[in-house]
């Protein structure tokens, strides 16, 4: 396990190796301690731990891994963003909340605001939205469009957007601004 040093106000943030390390991440997620997952090659990507945690494959470029420390503090928000926007919280009722505001979700826009709740600013693949949405098996393409559509209206007035990638998936994103390269 190794540990990148807080840069500024940017908190530390643990290295980990997947699964080899499971222990390890059991403690820093109970701990409530960022960490970034090293997984091998063929090792299949893990769920999503909470919110501090996102991973990398090895071997990996210092530099692609500098940039996802750096993502991962932004969403923490000790890397230099906008930190008047509070994180949003999904609890097990099924109410979203940004800050004072909340809306009630149903059942299946439960699951897959979680989903994108997960990995908030990084993008969600539609196969990944559908297994989460009906874990039992999606009902079709149209029927997770239709869910996507609904969520996107309740979430509107908390100022929550959810942008399509074409071809990739979906991001969940605070405010209601574009990507920067303005496609999405």
């Amino acid at each position: 396990m190794d540990g990148v040093e807080p840069d500024g106000d940017r908190p530390e943030i643990t290295l980990v190796r997947w699964p080899e390390q499971e222990a390890t991440r059991t403690a820093l997620r109970a701990e409530g301690r960022p960490r970034v997952l090293l997984l091998g090659p063929t090792t299949p990507a893990p769920d999503p731990g909470d919110d501090r945690e996102d991973w990398v494959r090895i071997p990996v470029a210092d530099a692609d891994l500098q940039a996802r420390i750096r993502w991962l503090a932004h969403r923490l928000g000790g890397g230099g963003g906008d930190r008047t926007a509070e994180r949003p919280v999904l609890d097990d009722d099924g109410l979203f909340r940004v800050g004072g505001e909340w809306v009630a979700l149903p059942p299946v826009e439960h699951r897959l605001a979680r989903a994108l709740l997960d990995r908030l600013g990084t993008v969600v693949s539609r196969d990944a939205l559908a297994e989460a949405g009906w874990p039992e098996g999606a009902p079709g393409r149209n029927a997770l469009d239709v869910h996507v559509l609904r969520l996107r209206r309740r979430l509107a007035p908390l100022r929550m957007t959810i942008h399509t990638v074409r071809s990739r998936g979906y991001l969940l994103a605070s405010g209601t601004s574009r990507p920067a390269d303005g496609r999405a």
